[in-house]
């Protein structure tokens, strides 16, 4: 095999460089090895390495699939395989092949593509790139990536409303104490200012701490050499959630010190 496809996993005791020859093992009767792509194990069957899936022939006979291997992001998503002449014993009435690989260097693609259309147009070949039959996959589940994200910064910015309501309390139990202040000289714009940079500082740390844990767990899925990132829309989420805590901490503080603070120095 060239190695075309790569093994997230096997069973236990097999060589991921082997793992094709998994297809030809012996599991005891009615039971045929298959190999399957990990989004469609895990998330479509719901299943892992090693389990069993009960099938049904074109005669209403059942049989066993044994997953034996699970294959990394791939075009086959949608499928289990299985050794042909498995195939061919359950369902004989299956005449030909419906899907072929082609192996072609990047630079000869096209010209590998325009000839095989031209001479097999009768035939209704469809000839789709595998990048692009990859993004077809994917197409869904950026879907939903996208909205998550969407939905999580809206809840990220919502709750930098809260953050303001934390500090216009802080401030409204401190009014004596920046009262205090304001009395032996200060003026209101330098505390405003210590207000601002004292609550600021806490909402970087928070942002900071946020998303280290955020990259620290989604580490390996950034490892991934098809990883596609949107690097630019979550810095500007960040950013988005930044500016809206210091909006917020702003209009708490000059709520906080407006009008008179000299009742507050009394009770101080």
């Amino acid at each position: 095999m060239r190695g075309a496809f790569g093994f997230r996993d096997t069973i236990e005791g097999a060589k991921k460089q082997a793992a094709w020859d998994l297809l030809n093992s012996e599991y005891g009767t009615d039971v045929v090895p298959a190999i399957g792509d990990y989004a469609t194990i895990v998330w479509a069957l719901g299943k892992s390495v090693g389990d069993e899936l009960e099938y049904t022939d074109e005669k209403g006979r059942m049989f066993k699939l044994h997953l034996v291997g699970m294959l990394k992001n791939s075009i086959l998503q949608g499928s289990l395989l299985i050794a042909e002449d498995e195939f061919v014993k359950r369902f004989p009435s299956e005449d030909g092949y419906r899907m072929f690989l082609v192996d072609a260097p990047v630079e000869k693609a096209d010209n590998v593509v325009e000839k095989l259309s031209d001479r097999l147009r009768d035939f209704g070949l469809t000839l789709t790139p595998a990048t692009q039959r990859l993004a077809q996959f994917s197409a869904v589940e950026n879907t939903y990536l996208s909205i998550f994200q969407l939905l999580g910064g809206l809840g990220l910015i919502l709750g930098s409303v809260g953050l303001g309501l934390v500090v216009l309390r802080n401030m409204l139990e401190r009014r004596g104490e920046l009262a205090m202040m304001r009395a032996v000289g200060l003026c209101k714009g330098a505390l405003k200012q210590m207000v601002l940079y004292e609550h600021a500082g806490l909402l970087l740390c928070g942002l900071v701490c946020g998303v280290v844990t955020a990259l620290v767990a989604v580490s390996p899925a950034l490892r991934s050499a098809r990883a596609e990132i949107p690097y630019l829309s979550l810095t500007l989420t960040i950013i988005a959630i930044g500016i809206s805590g210091v909006i917020w901490i702003w209009i708490a503080t000059l709520f906080a010190l407006s009008g008179k603070l000299l009742e507050a120095l009394r009770n101080e």
